[in-house]
C-alpha cells in the first residue's frame, strides 16, 4: 500500500476578491511539480464565490467536470442549451468531449457559494458533450458510503466517461466502516470536508486529503462527527 497526504494548508491559494480558491493540484498561476494529478484526477478546487459574481463564458474539451455545491447556489449556462441552478445537495457533471462553453455564477447577491469542482481525464476522447444534474438523497450518507457517481448510467448517482466511483459520507463520532475497490488497480483519494477522520491510521482534519493506492480496501474511522468525499480513481489510463 502506498499513500500520499495533502494537508489543507499546503494547497495552492488564490484570492481574487470575488473568488477565494484553494487548489489541491496545480492550477492556473499555481504550479507545484509534485502536485500535478492523482491518477486520472487532475483538478480538485475548493472555491468560494462572492454574491452576484462568477466565471464568464469559457471553453473546455476532453475533460469530465464534476461540481458539488457545499453552500449556496450556482447558476449554469452552456453551449448545449442548458440553463440551470445547482444547489447544496446537488451534483452536476459535464462531459466536455469535443468541446463546450459555459458560464457559472452565484445568483444570490447577499450570500456566498462554496463548491468543489473536480476534473478527471476521460476514458474516451472526443465524445459528444453531455450534461447531467441530480439532487442527492442526503439521508444515504449517514454512517455509510453514499455513491454519487459511477461509470454506469443505470447505477446510483450521475455517470461519467471514466472508471471512477465517488461517495459522500457523514459519519458519527467513533463510527468506522470499510470500503473495497470496484475496479482492481484503481486508487482512493479522500477529501475530508468537516471534522476529523482516520484512514488506516492517518488522521485527516478539515480539508486535509489523502491518496491511497496499491491496496484493495480502506477503513475510515470518524474521530468526531465528520463529512468527507471519497473518490475511487483510475491510476492509469
Amino acid at each position: 500500500m502506498k499513500t500520499i497526504v495533502h494537508k489543507a494548508n499546503e494547497r495552492g491559494h488564490a484570492n481574487h476578491g470575488w473568488l477565494n480558491a484553494y487548489h489541491s493540484f496545480s492550477f492556473a498561476n499555481w504550479y507545484n511539480p509534485e502536485k500535478i494529478q492523482f491518477g486520472m484526477l487532475r483538478v480538485l478546487n475548493d472555491d468560494t464565490i462572492a454574491g452576484g459574481m462568477g466565471f464568464g463564458t469559457h471553453p473546455h474539451d476532453n475533460m469530465e467536470i464534476i461540481t458539488i455545491p457545499l453552500e449556496g447556489d450556482l447558476a449554469h449556462k452552456d453551449s448545449m442549451g442548458n440553463g440551470t441552478t445547482i444547489k447544496s445537495g446537488d451534483i452536476q457533471v459535464m462531459s466536455a468531449g469535443t468541446g463546450i462553453q459555459h458560464s457559472e455564477f452565484n445568483p444570490n447577491p447577499d450570500q456566498h457559494t462554496k463548491l468543489f469542482q473536480i476534473w478527471l481525464f476521460p476514458k474516451y476522447h472526443n465524445v459528444t458533450p453531455r450534461y447531467q444534474q441530480i439532487t442527492l438523497d442526503k439521508s444515504l450518507e449517514k454512517n455509510d458510503f453514499a455513491q454519487i457517481l459511477s461509470p454506469n448510467p443505470d447505477d446510483a448517482g450521475v455517470w461519467i466517461h471514466q472508471d471512477a466511483w465517488f461517495y459522500l459520507s457523514n459519519f458519527d463520532t467513533d463510527f468506522s466502516k470499510k470500503l473495497s475497490l470496484k475496479k482492481e488497480g484503481n486508487g482512493f483519494y479522500i477529501m475530508n470536508i468537516e471534522g476529523e477522520i482516520e484512514i488506516n491510521g492517518q488522521k485527516l482534519e478539515k480539508r486535509d486529503a489523502i491518496g491511497i493506492w496499491e491496496t484493495n480496501e480502506i477503513q475510515v474511522k470518524a474521530n468526531s462527527n465528520a463529512k468527507f468525499l471519497l473518490m475511487e480513481i483510475p491510476m492509469e489510463q
